[in-house]
């Protein structure tokens, strides 16, 4: 899993793709905002009008408003990015405290001084949070699958089967020919079983004398 800064598009086209996602978020946002205030505050019988005159007036405003604090919060990440020659969680929490901090400029320094730190702030919150997100999927794809096995009915566990015996008393042709079966132990611990060789009946000559 790829973590927030090496899965966003490369620095050149970051800029255009954070500027299209603010305008949407901002534009979707505003709308369902302004909708329901434009229902609240017109009067009876003409609240969907008024709500409607109201999506179409604010909309594209707060939708150009995202669309400038991405474009320009991209831009100094970028920044940050060709100047440090290097991807973390840095570059974004500086860009945020220099995005608040430029949108502020107009009110003066106090004021540019206190939006710059809830930007950094806010930042550093959202990159926290991402990073112990991601650390925390990443535990979860990481950690093994274990199966347990069913016990059966009697709570024991089973019990392996003996393979069936060879011995003489079990066996009809082990009986008639008198063999026997004598474990010999191998290596390992395993024990095998070897059939005794018997007494073969002696073999004719037919040379002759």
């Amino acid at each position: 899993m790829g973590t927030p800064e090496t899965s966003r598009e490369p620095c050149p086209d970051r800029i255009l793709d954070d500027i299209g996602g603010a305008f949407g978020m901002g534009a979707v946002g505003g709308s369902a905002f302004h909708f329901l205030k434009g229902l609240y505050n017109a009067p009876k019988g003409a609240r969907f009008v008024a709500a409607s005159q109201a999506v179409s007036l604010n909309a594209p405003r707060v939708g150009g408003s995202f669309a400038v604090w991405g474009g320009l919060f991209s831009t100094f990440d970028c920044t940050m990015v060709y100047v440090r020659q290097k991807e973390d969680p840095w570059n974004s929490i500086f860009a945020g405290a220099a995005t608040g901090g430029f949108l502020s400029m107009r009110q003066g320094l106090a004021a540019s001084a206190r939006s710059a730190a809830f930007g950094g702030v806010l930042l550093a919150l959202i990159e926290g949070a991402g990073i112990m997100l991601n650390k925390f999927l990443s535990a979860q794809q990481q950690m093994p699958i274990l199966i347990d096995e069913p016990l059966p009915p009697n709570g024991l566990p089973a019990q392996p089967v003996p393979p069936p015996s060879d011995s003489p008393s079990s066996s009809w042709f082990g009986g008639w020919f008198g063999n026997k079966d004598e474990p010999v132990s191998g290596g390992g611990g395993s024990e095998t079983k070897v059939l005794e060789s018997f007494d073969a009946p002696p073999v004719p000559n037919f040379e002759y004398k």
